[in-house]
């Protein structure tokens, strides 16, 4: 399959260029936000745009009120998303919960999916318990309790959590910490009792809270999927994040290209446009080259997950750790080429180096995915 899109995603990705660029621009959304240190990191009123876009339940399928489009076309908008630098729950919400929904049952879906379509609700996800991401420990517990569950344990960096109208969240509910088995997804209410949240700025500006879960009650209806057969959708969410994340690395990278090339083409030194300088030149098409490649790879990550391939998990690791190499080297070029004035708040190259850093840990760093590949080649 050609590593481009059709006509009908090229229009998509020109609609959404010009929504973002206008609507969720640095200056309108990122540094608005950030500056008034707002409590959520982002504007609810950009996220009901982005339902009027249909952008909220591209991943919905049609039957739930959704657009049921694949993660080619949730993808472009994350390129967008990251191009732009906007704060926004789409990730989170739009991906991640939404890929876990799809196993909800159909009075789940009921509860939760309108809002997210129509851009009222958000949501977020609580899977990692240390400073690293680690799927395959799982210590939060969730204890039988009368017709439902007794959640107990702590979740970290859950993006958005104090935000969330919904969390989903993976416990054990038999086994030890490490085991494969015995993990149950839960959809777990803001106004559930015992949660409570400590709300942290990350290095982006975005928002993240340390969850505590101290003996919430949930009901039955609660659990996603079936009970104890939740790593399933856990590993179907997770990989449905990281290609997104991927796609929004993409983004993160052609921004801070796009930028330090405008910034090539201005500045000037001993009477002449620095963008002339043949070693700066090397060092752009490198870095062209270099983000063409890591979008290359998303793209055939996100083919093979839309096509429900057997290598789709492989590829979201490809295309997690090559981004997460591409992007690097963007922003860091980027902040080189500027020269000093790159790490002033004046201009936006040192933002994007700020994303790239909170992204590249999200759902696992270069390192990680890069032991992934190795172990499902067969190494």
């Amino acid at each position: 399959m050609a590593l481009y899109h059709d006509d009908d995603q090229a229009m998509l990705a020109d609609s959404a260029r010009g929504f973002m660029a206008e609507e969720g621009n640095i200056a309108k959304q990122l540094r608005h936000w950030r500056d008034r240190d707002c409590k959520d990191g982002f504007g609810h009123d950009l996220w009901k745009q982005m339902a009027e876009m249909g952008f909220t339940g591209m991943l919905v399928d049609e039957d739930d009120g959704g657009l049921g489009m694949g993660h080619v076309e949730a993808g472009i908008v994350l390129e967008e998303i990251g191009r732009n630098l906007t704060p926004s729950p789409f990730l989170t919400s739009s991906v991640l919960a939404a890929t876990a929904l799809k196993h909800g049952s159909a009075d789940m879906k009921g509860r939760y999916l309108p809002g997210l379509i129509e851009g009222e609700s958000v949501f977020a996800v609580a899977i990692d318990e240390s400073t690293k991401h680690r799927p395959s420990h799982i210590s939060t517990k969730a204890e039988k309790s009368g017709n439902g569950f007794k959640l107990s344990g702590t979740k970290t960096f859950v993006i958005h959590g104090a935000s969330a109208d919904m969390m989903v969240v993976a416990a054990r509910t038999s086994g030890s910490a490490d085991d494969k088995d015995g993990i149950t997804l839960f959809a777990v209410p803001k106004d559930a009792g015992g949660m409570s949240h400590d709300s942290v700025r990350l290095v982006d500006s975005s928002m993240a809270t340390h969850t505590k879960f101290d003996g919430v009650e949930l009901d039955g209806d609660a659990v996603i999927g079936e009970v104890d057969g939740g790593r399933e959708i856990l590993d179907a969410m997770l990989m449905a994040g990281r290609v997104g994340a991927a796609a929004e690395g993409v983004g993160v990278a052609s921004g801070a290209m796009d930028i330090t090339v405008d910034y090539l083409k201005q500045r000037k030194q001993f009477g002449k446009v620095i963008g002339e300088f043949q070693a700066l030149q090397h060092r752009a098409a490198h870095l062209y080259s270099e983000v063409e490649i890591a979008r290359a790879a998303t793209i055939k990550a996100q083919q093979l997950l839309d096509g429900g391939s057997e290598r789709a998990d492989l590829m979201a690791s490809v295309a997690k750790a090559k981004v997460a190499k591409a992007a690097g080297l963007a922003v860091r070029e980027g902040v080189q080429m500027h020269g000093g004035i790159g790490m002033t708040d004046e201009y936006d190259i040192g933002l994007y180096m700020k994303r790239d850093r909170a992204l590249a840990e999200f759902l696992g760093d270069a390192y990680f995915h890069a032991g992934r590949v190795a172990e499902l080649s067969g190494y």
